[in-house]
């Protein structure tokens, strides 16, 4: 059997237990902005493609690499640790809706790729940055019916996400991702095929790299979509001895706040993170959420001080001035008290 090979993260646990831990905001959010053209989006390689593409971020890896490193430096720029590659829908089940499912894989290695030389130019031994393969929840859900006259339909199998999630991982662990972060899941049964994945992928290489995982409670009822409470969903999740498992997406801080606060009682030796949406959603505001870098950074600092959080940062509206404003709100604060253990183990 392969010995387990140790990675540039293996320092994440201690850091965590030092300080709380900084992820970067929305990268959908800074595209939007640039307000590329159709001819941006394609750039010369696809200039000639078949389909529109205009809205696939994940392509943007492969067309305009330099934009994407930009926003990611602006995120380092701000003071994240943790910086997300630009792979949220680079699964071959998401690109299929631009027909470019055949891409997914050089998407996932060049994103990785991207975010890894942003984090190595602003590491330093005290500072240390890390980038977070980011597996997203795809479209298709396993759990739920797409016809509302046939609860038994399915539009996408176990196996095909398993499959879709293998080849993601491979890419982002090629391109050099230090952790893993399968987000924003809506559907249980969605991440434990990529949990699946993952650990084919551990057994296979011989790596083990820390995952994070973070779920997403759609509204008020407090459950994600395909009908767990919180609770209920780490006992779904917790067999992959995650390095964390948090909250991110759909809500903003502030509605967020019984929901961390229910993660954290169920988990306690696990470490805790919370990316919020910046509010709620506002088309008339710049980034098209309500809540301004001074409101989200506070309700952050927060949640910090109560003991709820070790890694912070922003999802859908946040930008390089939310993150900056959270990095001055927690500074002061001590991150939450955990001793978790077993990420990092060696093969007999």
């Amino acid at each position: 059997m392969k010995t387990i090979a140790y990675t540039r993260a293996a320092q994440l646990p201690d850091i965590l237990k030092q300080r709380l831990v900084i992820l970067d905001g929305a990268m959908g959010t800074m595209v939007q902005q640039l307000k590329l053209s159709e001819a941006q989006f394609r750039g010369e390689r696809f200039k000639d493609f078949h389909k529109d593409v205009k809205g696939n971020n994940e392509l943007l890896s492969l067309t305009q690499p330099g934009l994407i490193r930009d926003i990611h430096e602006k995120y380092l720029a701000a003071g994240a640790d943790l910086i997300e590659t630009n792979t949220f829908g680079a699964t071959s089940i998401a690109q299929a809706d631009y027909d470019m499912a055949d891409l997914a894989r050089e998407m996932n290695v060049e994103s990785a790729r991207l975010a890894r030389a942003a984090c190595d130019k602003f590491s330093t031994p005290e500072h240390p940055r890390f980038v977070a393969g980011a597996l997203g929840p795809t479209p298709k859900t396993a759990s739920i019916s797409p016809d509302v006259n046939d609860p038994s339909a399915r539009n996408v199998t176990f196996e095909q996400l398993r499959a879709a999630y293998y080849e993601q991982v491979e890419g982002l662990v090629e391109g050099g991702a230090d952790v893993l972060l399968v987000e924003t899941i809506f559907d249980t049964l969605n991440a434990k095929a990529a949990l699946f994945a993952i650990d084919e992928f551990f057994e296979n290489s011989g790596e083990r790299l820390p995952i994070m995982i973070s779920g997403t409670v759609t509204d008020a009822s407090g459950r994600v979509l395909s009908g767990q409470t919180v609770t209920a969903f780490w006992y779904s999740v917790r067999h992959a001895q995650p390095l964390s498992v948090g909250l991110n997406c759909a809500l903003g801080a502030a509605l967020m706040r019984p929901y961390i606060q229910e993660l954290n009682r169920a988990a306690p030796d696990t470490f805790i993170s919370c990316y919020p949406n910046a509010g709620l959603p506002n088309p008339m505001s710049d980034t098209g959420f309500d809540e301004t870098p001074e409101v989200t950074s506070r309700l952050l600092h927060e949640f910090a001080a109560e003991g709820l959080v070790n890694i912070v940062g922003g999802c859908c509206g946040t930008t390089p001035e939310h993150i900056g404003a959270i990095v001055q709100a927690v500074a002061p604060l001590k991150p939450r008290g955990v001793q978790p253990a077993g990420f990092y183990r060696e093969a007999a």
